[in-house]
């Protein structure tokens, strides 16, 4: 067909009867549908201290909230001892007999201490049994009670151990489950995961395996999101779609497995349980820093986070466990009303469905005349522009932030005030995709691009399905419903084929909405880019109903055209001063003050075999007020302080303080054949929050034990240090350790313990109400370091 017959032809998919009263309907329709979709991905209401006994409730969980955030207890401290009293108290008081697991274990492998070494600690979980009438297993209820060492943890993870304990109760108000539940409340998660792998590898409990449920948070509002499970999760899916409000999506679980975060779910996990690891993620801005008081919590996510455990540890208690134990994983994600769930062997052929059928779409609109096969292809190839140009200005929007208020570059995640930004580049999405589609509408024709952002959703559909099958959804089904309802679109007339697009633009509504809201928090303003990648998937899939809102220029001339033109052009320009808006919105109501300081990173380091001191500090570039402590470039410290690893700080002269070293005891010193080896005893003398120790790389450690516990030594802390480890709350009496090195080779000893709090060190000044602390694991850290010849 030439272009002249293209031209007089309709150039969209739909085919209304009348243009402003179809774009009117289909987006009043649309934003019906929006609002349900975002409702699917809201927590609920919070529930107050006068809800029944048997049901979970917010107000009486934060009541524990407020007594296990009150302070920073970081894992060996005295708050920390203070809290676990505290639940121990509350558990007896239900009723209950719980125990307190004192002991030592070893993280090794992947999840080894960041502090140059294999991580250890004395870990104290506290351990409940609700026997079961019948068991067929058990299911354990997780989280952990300790803080980050400048955190209160009034969320991360004080909001999961009162969700816990508040679920303990309902429980205990009601009639017996048939499995057994065991409550585990563990220690030094923030360290190292120490008390879930001391749980898993040591308690009798925990021998048979059984069904997890960890609760974690990650922020401090939004709701309680399911985004890990163990592999074979078809059975726990059904299981998962029974709670008040399942939030969860495969596509989270696939990416989780990509990243290297952890969390107590991961040793039970690897040791070969199954079930489901749930946390809420917004307002991630308070993460790990003294700023995660009980005071930023949303009830309503605490209401999420343990109404949904509540009533999944019910539905379990009443299953058969093995039975859950399916071959493959399946496909789900939030719909209006509740989660949407099919087998994940469907994967391949729903997203080859859908790129047949698009297929099939581009075919019809040839041959019904609303394109021709070169506009086609190049409609396919143009689809990229808005595919790779809106994630790439998203992440040139937030470099421009930072450069604006650079306390945002120390900010781990988001801001403290995210939404007006993730508008921003929602509407800047908005705009690259509304510019794209003007300028090329009249030249491609409506169909050949809406067929063209079709094709590259079922394209990624495929690529998902290869590389990350549970988000292979994401993509694909929104192709097949886009491509189905637009052959319906070809093939009917008038208000039918309206319907017809609008529908299919409703179902990619459901599917990727409530994902562009969640992955917002999930990768924050840092990976802005990821959210404006899912916005701009959805903004494809609505092409054709966009299309709607343009005035039909098609046989019109002179100023008529130009008028049609301008008018088309009028929702790129909404959508660019929108994107300004915003942005200024942002800047003007997200300001560090005493209540959102901004967040800066220092600490102190002394080596007292020279007698120097030196600040530290992890920031990009030094911000106004820590530069008055260091400056220049980024240095490596390995050499002097080995347990920071290889890692490159910022660096400044400091006055000495009276601190005293941690301490070395010798013990016995054999030598057999070849081999040496020492025994000693290592002590701080502060009670300090960590203890390290680094052999010189010549000294080839072949065997270690500390406190009984065998140590790999493989780990290398990199320079002149070889094996090393640190330990996690050290006991008041120390930590034995035995060493084996080849006999005949000079053995140095690195030892350096770690106090939090910079208050009494010569030369501190007061940070002003406006600059806080990073949420960061080393944040006013106060290290002493000392070498030991043996």
């Amino acid at each position: 067909m030439g272009a002249p017959r293209i031209e007089a032809a309709s150039r969209a998919l739909a085919r209304p009867t009348s243009r402003p009263g179809a774009a009117l309907a289909a987006v009043a329709l649309l934003l019906f549908v929006a609002g349900a979709a975002l409702q699917s991905v809201r927590p609920p209401a919070a529930s107050g201290s006068g809800a029944p006994a048997g049901e979970f409730s917010a107000g009486r969980a934060f009541q524990l909230v407020r007594t296990i955030g009150a302070e920073p207890h970081v894992a060996g401290s005295a708050p920390a001892d203070a809290v676990r009293e505290h639940l121990l108290t509350t558990l007896r008081g239900l009723g209950l007999t719980p125990e307190v697991q004192d002991t030592v274990t070893v993280q090794g492998g992947r999840l080894s201490s960041s502090a140059g070494g294999t991580g250890l600690a004395r870990v104290r979980n506290v351990v409940t049994l609700l026997p079961g009438t019948a068991s067929t297993g058990r299911i354990f209820l997780v989280a952990h009670y300790d803080s980050a060492q400048v955190s209160p943890g009034g969320n991360d993870d004080g909001a999961g151990t009162a969700a816990i304990l508040e679920t303990a109760r309902a429980l205990t108000a009601g009639p017996r489950l048939r499995n057994d539940v065991v409550l585990v409340l563990t220690d030094a998660e923030e360290a190292c995961l120490c008390g879930a792998k001391a749980f898993v590898d040591q308690h009798p409990l925990a021998r048979a395996g059984g069904v997890v449920l960890n609760l974690e948070a990650r922020g401090s509002a939004g709701p309680a999101i399911m985004f890990e499970t163990a592999a074979d999760n078809a059975g726990l899916t059904g299981v998962f779609a029974t709670a008040p409000k399942p939030v969860g999506t495969s596509f989270a679980v696939e990416i989780y497995r990509l990243l290297p975060n952890d969390t107590d779910f991961t040793p039970f996990r690897e040791a070969g349980f199954t079930g489901f690891n749930s946390a809420y993620i917004d307002g991630a801005a308070v993460y790990h820093a003294p700023t995660d008081t009980p005071a930023r919590m949303d009830r309503d996510s605490l209401q999420h986070l343990g109404a949904n455990a509540l009533a999944l540890t019910r539905e379990l208690g009443g299953r058969d466990l093995p039975g859950l134990r399916a071959r493959g994983d399946a496909t789900y994600f939030p719909v209006p009303g509740g989660l949407a769930a099919y087998p994940g062997d469907l994967t391949w052929p729903l997203a080859a469905l859908a790129l047949v059928a698009v297929l099939a779409l581009a075919w019809l609109a040839r041959r019904r005349g609303r394109t021709t096969s070169g506009r086609l292809a190049g409609g396919f190839v143009l689809a990229l522009v808005p595919v790779l140009a809106a994630p790439v200005a998203a992440q040139l929007l937030w470099a421009m932030l930072k450069l604006i208020r650079p306390g945002y570059a120390e900010q781990l995640i988001d801001p403290y005030r995210p939404l007006w930004y993730r508008l921003a580049i929602v509407a800047l999405t908005a705009a690259i995709v509304l510019a794209w589609y003007a300028l090329l509408r009249r030249r491609l024709t409506p169909a050949a691009l809406a067929v063209g952002g079709l094709g590259w959703l079922a394209v990624l559909g495929l690529v998902l399905a290869a590389v990350a099958p549970g988000g292979s959804y994401l993509a694909a089904l929104p192709a097949l419903a886009g491509a189905l309802a637009g052959i319906a679109a070809v093939l009917l007339r008038g208000w039918w084929s309206v319907l017809a697009v609008t529908v299919g633009a409703a179902v990619a509504v459901v599917v990727l909405l409530p994902t562009v809201v969640m992955f917002f928090p999930a990768l924050g303003l840092v990976l802005g880019g990821a959210g404006a990648f899912i916005t701009t998937l959805l903004a494809l899939a609505l092409l054709p109903v966009v299309d709607l809102l343009h005035p039909e220029a098609g046989g019109q001339r002179g100023m008529a055209a130009a008028r049609a033109r301008r008018l088309g052009a009028a929702p790129t320009l909404l959508a660019v001063l929108t994107t300004l808006a915003c942005l200024a919105t942002g800047l003007a109501v997200d300001r560090f003050d005493a209540a959102h300081p901004a967040p800066t990173h220092l600490m102190y380091a002394l080596d007292t075999d020279t007698g120097q001191a030196r600040w530290l500090s992890e920031e990009a570039r030094p911000q106004r007020w820590t530069s008055q402590y260091v400056s220049g470039a980024r240095t490596p410290v390995t050499d002097t302080l080995p347990a920071f690893g290889t890692e490159e700080l910022l660096t400044g002269p400091a006055q000495p303080a009276q601190v005293p070293a941690p301490a070395l005891t010798p013990g016995t010193d054999t030598t057999a054949g070849e081999l040496r080896t020492v025994t000693f005893r290592l002590s701080t003398q502060r009670r300090a929050r960590l203890l390290t120790l680094h052999v010189n790389a010549e000294a080839t450690v072949t065997r270690a034990t500390v406190a009984g516990r065998e140590v790999p030594t493989g780990t290398k802390a990199g320079g002149p240090w070889g094996f090393g480890f640190v330990f996690h709350a050290p006991p008041a009496d120390g930590v034995q350790v035995s060493l084996t090195v080849p006999a005949g080779v000079p053995l140095k000893l690195r030892v350096m313990d770690a106090t939090d709090g910079l208050s009494s060190v010569p030369g501190f000044r007061a940070r002003p109400a406006d600059v806080g602390v990073r949420g960061s694991h080393s944040s006013e850290m106060l290290a002493v370091a000392h070498t030991y010849p043996l």
